[in-house]
């Protein structure tokens, strides 16, 4: 299985170059992925116009199953509510042949800062817990744990210990936001996330519950050309 993962897309900034858009949108055609996330970000300003742009863009992704959530920019100008009306609910759950996306909204209005808050906890816990055996991925746009060349620690949840808690229990990938982004910044190529699934093939004998047995990250520049960031054994 093919999971894509898109983020910080920026419609509508001085800086959004189009060319690079229409060529991930070429790349994921290629890629031909069961699954695309996208985490936020997708305005600069969340003004209706932005949304109208990006979703034109969202629209052209070779994908049955999207899962889009909202970033911090999406937040701003009341844009919160301009989402739902362009994507939807800002909190979701798609389920997909042994895999369960959870994808949750960590924006506050018009603040950089990210907060899951206390009032989603159980839905999120919940919701893995319905999961079963499935590979389960935890969607948002805010950092868990710092990561590097992103910025300034604000990029962090302020509840992200406690979100952490939540999640240390389960095998879950994490697809955060402001990493994998579509501007140009020094030395950093643009780039966008591909997650590769292998399937168990268990002989006769032998019995596991998982569908899955390994998952390799890639990651797709742009411009061209891709690079293995991680590849483990899942079970």
């Amino acid at each position: 299985m093919k999971i894509v993962h898109i983020s910080d897309i920026h419609v509508a900034e001085p800086h959004f170059l189009p060319d690079l858009m229409e060529r991930v949108i070429e790349r994921v055609e290629e890629l031909q992925p069961e699954i695309v996330v996208l985490t936020g970000d997708l305005t600069e300003s969340g003004y209706s116009f932005e949304f109208e742009r990006a979703k034109k863009y969202v629209e052209r992704l070779k994908c049955e199953r999207l899962v889009v959530v909202p970033g911090n920019h999406d937040a701003r100008n009341v844009g919160y509510l301009c989402f739902e009306d362009f994507f939807g609910a800002r909190f979701k759950v798609l389920r997909h042949e042994g895999v369960t996306v959870v994808a949750v909204d960590s924006t506050q209005p018009d603040l950089d800062e990210g907060h899951v808050g206390r009032e989603k906890y159980e839905w999120i816990q919940k919701s893995f817990e319905e999961a079963g055996e499935d590979l389960k991925i935890f969607a948002l746009h805010h950092h868990l744990l710092p990561v590097p060349y992103t910025g300034r620690e604000r990029n962090v949840l302020t509840d992200a210990g406690d979100v952490l808690k939540l999640l240390c229990d389960e095998m879950v990938v994490l697809n955060a936001g402001t990493a994998c982004t579509n501007r140009v910044k020094y030395r950093i190529l643009p780039s966008f996330n591909l997650i590769e699934l292998e399937e168990a093939r268990p002989s006769a004998s032998e019995k596991t519950p998982h569908r899955f047995k390994r998952m390799r990250v890639k990651r797709i520049y742009s411009k061209g050309g891709e690079i293995t960031v991680l590849e483990r054994e899942l079970f």
